[in-house]
């Protein structure tokens, strides 16, 4: 390879970025990388036209260095993006596109995936962990929906229960992981509460701020998982508690119960408390009895267990928790926490490490593994 043709050929090719409209640094760089590929590529399959060779791999660089920059600077952004309050725009064409998902023709669990899959942006695992089924479960569902609504008129639109289960799937989402998904959701849900005359929307949004004030909670700098009786309450967004209790009040008061103001009103109870041996159990319990009977979840009497337990003592709690299939997701994590707090450590450990075992992500599979061997920590002095 003539490197003395590179080098001749170096600013003019530099020149030509320049002129696209590239900074000279970043066109510089870009070059700089073309050289490197032509130093490569060159020896074995030399160009016919160098100079146009080394002008179109180095634009390419340029530009893909330019997304890539551009894409970092979106997702430092969206770290301190938080959901602003207050009135919003009456118009959104995507809230729009939410109730022409669930459409008529479609069954409700098939509704929620296709919009989930379409609108939201979650990938077929996020929908399935979601629905507590298997992957490929959710994939012939989601091909299903397509292929049913695929010769339909999309001027019927769906029911709002639809569109509120939707909505908080894409908050779960989002509140786990990928900010953008939780603002989004909560965006959205403003404003449906502002359109629609019931206290549902109402409750779900002050579910979600709820949940969102514990956001810079509920992680280590590192990313592990902090439970919520380990999280620092001064860390929790005051303002966003307040604003959420407000219309939650606001949608009680009009004696219409709902599942997501019964959770709304479990989450304020949580964040009404000053540490976590001052939250009031015993009403947690009463308001998981009221959401059992809403919506007859085998996840609400789970997480009713739990709350049993704290209200009533562990024992009570593993009574609770008997009542419910051992294959349900988290049972076996609740299980442990439940044996832990009734001091048979051996027992806990080795359901921690189990729990871990199923886990379906990384950061609640390391939680649960360390859970386990700080007990046996414990057991060994």
């Amino acid at each position: 390879m003539d490197e003395a043709l590179i080098r001749s050929l170096t600013p003019g090719v530099l020149g030509i970025l320049v002129r696209r409209g590239a900074e000279f640094a970043a066109a510089e760089d870009a070059v700089q990388d073309a050289l490197v590929e032509a130093v490569r590529v060159w020896p074995a399959d030399p160009p016919r036209d160098p100079k146009g060779w080394l002008v179109t791999v180095a634009w390419r660089r340029f530009l893909d260095g330019t997304r890539a920059d551009a894409a970092r600077r979106r997702r430092e952004d969206l770290v301190d993006e938080e959901p602003a309050p207050g009135p919003v725009p009456a118009a959104d064409d995507t809230l729009w596109l939410h109730f022409l998902c669930a459409h008529p023709s479609l069954t409700s669990s098939s509704a929620v995936a296709l919009t989930l899959r379409a609108v939201g942006g979650l990938t077929t695992r996020q929908i399935a962990r979601a629905h507590l089924v298997p992957e490929a479960t959710m994939a012939q569902r989601i091909s299903r929906a397509k292929r049913t609504v695929s010769g339909v008129r999309f001027d019927r639109p769906g029911d709002v229960a639809t569109v509120l289960r939707v909505l908080y799937l894409i908050f779960n989402e989002g509140y786990s992981g990928d900010i953008d998904l939780a603002a989004e959701a909560i965006r959205l849900t403003r404003r449906l509460a502002v359109a629609i005359d019931h206290p549902e929307p109402a409750g779900l949004l002050a579910l979600m701020l709820l949940h969102h004030a514990r956001r810079a909670a509920r992680t280590t700098p590192e990313g592990g998982l902090v439970p919520l009786a380990e999280q620092d309450r001064s860390r929790w967004d005051t303002g966003l508690i307040a604003e959420g209790v407000e219309i939650l009040q606001a949608a009680l008061a009009r004696d219409r119960l709902g599942e997501f103001q019964a959770q709304a009103a479990i989450a304020a109870l949580h964040a009404d408390a000053p540490t976590v041996e001052e939250t009031d159990w015993v009403q947690i319990v009463e308001w998981y009895d009221e959401l059992a009977r809403l919506t007859d979840s085998p996840v609400v009497r789970l997480n009713r267990a739990v709350a049993v337990g704290e209200a009533d003592g562990p024992r009570a709690g593993l009574a609770a928790l008997a009542e419910l299939d051992d294959s349900l997701p988290r049972h076996t994590a609740v299980a442990a926490h439940l044996h832990e707090r009734d001091g048979d450590l051996a027992t806990a450990a080795r359901l921690y490490v189990e729990a871990a075992r199923k886990a379906t992500n990384l950061a609640e599979r390391d939680h649960l593994t360390r859970r386990a061997a700080r007990l046996n920590t414990r057991r060994d002095r």
